[in-house]
Formats: structure tokens, C-alpha cells, sequence
């Protein structure tokens, strides 16, 4: 079992930039591929970011490369998403998630955060 808190989620004006951390309890941090997945009002949830359990693979989606960046520290049992360039479209609540490999969907991931909410206005 595994738990995942994030933080750092916030107010902010477009062309800002945030931090977002998700902490995890237990210990296997490291062995849990970590992603995060982004879900506006009145949409689903989409894909954001992923990272391997080394850290040493990475992938964005195209609505987010070259402006987001995902990170983690497993001495730590952090995931981070530093979010620059930030665009009203950006708005939604983020959530943390952890499975067992990199995947692109929502169902290839078995714990999930509760949320951090990121507005963004003009």
C-alpha cells in the first residue's frame, strides 16, 4: 500500500511557475514507476507526465513539453512537477500517481493523490 500526498498547487498568473511535490509513505518509493494526470471541470482526466522508478526516462504530454518538467527524489520518496510558463489552459486539479511502469493512461496506475488544485489566470 502506498500513499501519495501533493502539494503545492496554487493561484497564479499566466506565464508564472509552480512546483508541484508529492510525497509517498512507505518504503518502496523506488519501485513505482510515478506520473502525473491532470482533470479540468467538465473533462477527463489527462496524461501530464511520467518518470521510471530510476528516474532515467521521462515523458510529457505534447500540451506541456519544453514548459513542465518531472523529477523525482527517492532518498526523499518525492515526485516534483516544476511547472514554468504557465497558461490558463494549465488550470485543473493534479494528481500524483504510482504503478508498477510507465504508462500513458490513467489505468495503468494502481494508488492515486488526492489532488492539488492549480488555477491559472490572464
Amino acid at each position: 500500500q502506498v500513499q501519495l500526498v501533493e502539494s503545492g498547487g496554487g493561484l497564479v498568473q499566466a506565464g508564472d511557475s509552480l512546483r508541484l511535490s508529492c510525497t509517498a509513505s512507505g518504503r518502496t518509493f523506488s519501485t513505482y514507476a510515478m506520473a502525473w494526470f491532470r482533470q479540468a471541470p467538465g473533462k477527463e482526466r489527462e496524461f501530464v507526465a511520467a518518470i521510471t522508478r530510476s528516474g532515467d526516462t521521462t515523458s510529457y504530454a505534447d500540451s506541456v513539453k519544453g514548459r513542465f518538467t518531472i523529477s523525482r527524489d527517492n532518498a526523499k520518496n518525492t515526485v516534483y512537477l516544476q511547472m514554468n510558463r504557465l497558461k490558463r489552459e494549465d488550470t485543473a486539479v493534479y494528481y500524483c500517481a504510482a504503478g508498477n511502469v510507465l504508462r500513458y493512461s490513467r489505468y495503468g496506475y494502481t494508488y492515486w493523490g488526492q489532488g492539488t488544485q492549480v488555477t491559472v489566470s490572464s
